[in-house]
């Protein structure tokens, strides 16, 4: 928390991350000219995001990326805001995605993916648990219950209370307890429904875990890719809460 708050409390680092939740995935040289100062000056204030956990990085060709990672922002609200505040929740708001009628003409789609990183104290073991296991899915999960046998191929629902699918998808790749890949498609009150992918990465890391979270496939230009941003750091957390203090995350109505 001491490296987010530090992170924070610098306006050109605030200024960075602002720029990379308008448009994620930019090179160094872009973010560059957003501020008055050098490229050593600006890599510095990248290194400390970095250091925060509050940007990711990742390789494109000779270009490296970086990428907004609100998940220790959201594990601020958590702890120090959303107790003394009056609850609010966004649910399904946002797993929810919805297009245009492209039904009379096809055109080419532009995609984005966004990438999220937690670290949490346990054991990859247990970590892929808390993710397959239905029975501590609904602990943090929005309240859904995941099903799936997890082989290749098969189907994933996430099931809300009452029984019906809060979201669908197959298994593309399993590799337990380190890598797991699913195809992504909402369910609920719209018709306008498109696949996306995700992709859950383990990695020991001490004592702990880091676990990288990547979201593929997301429409350019969609106001849902930011609520599904959102809707993955809630869960994200919840995770966390629930893995290293055994309690669920309370989520306001």
């Amino acid at each position: 928390m001491e490296l987010v708050f530090k992170a924070l409390a610098d306006p050109h680092r605030r200024l960075l991350l602002d720029r990379l939740q308008e448009r994620d995935g930019q090179t160094l040289l872009e973010l560059q000219g957003y501020l008055p100062m050098t490229r050593f000056g600006v890599m510095k204030h990248l290194k400390i995001l970095e250091e925060a956990g509050l940007i990711t990085t990742r390789k494109a060709g000779r270009e490296k990326l970086h990428q907004l990672n609100p998940v220790p922002i959201q594990q601020v609200y958590d702890r120090w805001v959303s107790k003394y505040s009056k609850p609010w929740a966004k649910a399904l708001v946002g797993l929810k995605y919805a297009l245009e009628d492209t039904s009379v003409e096809t055109t080419a789609v532009e995609t984005t993916s966004r990438v999220l990183q937690v670290y949490i104290k346990t054991t990859p073991e247990r970590l892929w648990q808390a993710i397959t296991d239905g029975a501590i899915t609904k602990l943090y999960f929005f309240g859904s219950t995941v099903e799936s046998t997890w082989e290749i191929g098969s189907q994933v629902k996430h099931l809300n209370a009452d029984g019906t699918s809060m979201l669908e998808g197959n298994v593309l790749e399993c590799d337990p307890p380190r890598k797991l890949v699913t195809t992504f498609i909402p369910r609920g009150d719209t018709d306008k429904e498109y696949t996306t992918k995700v992709t859950y990465e383990i990695e020991q890391a001490g004592d702990s875990c880091k676990l990288l979270l990547t979201h593929d496939d997301l429409v350019v230009g969609s106001s849902d890719v930011n609520d599904v941003f959102e809707g993955w750091s809630r869960v994200l957390s919840g995770l966390k809460t629930y893995l290293e203090t055994g309690e669920s995350l309370t989520i306001g109505e």
